[in-house]
């Protein structure tokens, strides 16, 4: 997750890869992603893996997947992780990605997990969510 900007946000990462590996990673699909006109295509051949990014204002959400893996259950699955923020935030936006990243990857871990979808109910995912935030009170 990226803002406009080339600022990264988030990310999340399902294999083994070295610091300073991901941050070469990171960096050359910011610059690739970013260059990209807003008519194109959302999947792009990067390297040996597909990449599905798809921008809500601001933010870019972006993953970066195996070649066996379905381009376009990963842009839904991008569009329900964006559903769910805003369902917790109110209408998201980069302050609060920013101010409760925390919270943020809470969110992304109830919802998926070493790389899987877990639940794909919105209304499931948000009662956990809301459960943790009672323990924390």
């Amino acid at each position: 997750l990226f803002s406009r900007q080339g600022k990264l946000r988030l990310q999340k990462w399902y294999l083994a890869t070295a610091d300073k590996d991901k941050k070469k990673m990171v960096r050359e699909l910011m610059q690739v992603v970013l260059a990209r006109k807003p008519k194109m295509c959302s999947f792009l051949e990067w390297r040996d893996l597909k990449v599905v990014y798809k921008r809500y204002a601001s933010l870019y959400f972006c993953c970066a997947i195996e070649g066996q893996d379905n381009e376009l259950i990963t842009l839904e699955l991008i569009h329900r992780y964006v559903e769910l923020l805003d369902k917790y935030f109110g209408s998201v936006c980069e302050l609060d990605i920013i101010f409760n990243f925390e919270k943020a990857y809470f969110i992304l871990d109830e919802f998926v997990m070493g790389g899987e979808i877990q639940d794909t109910s919105k209304k499931s995912v948000l009662k956990a969510i809301e459960q943790a935030d009672l323990l924390q009170e």
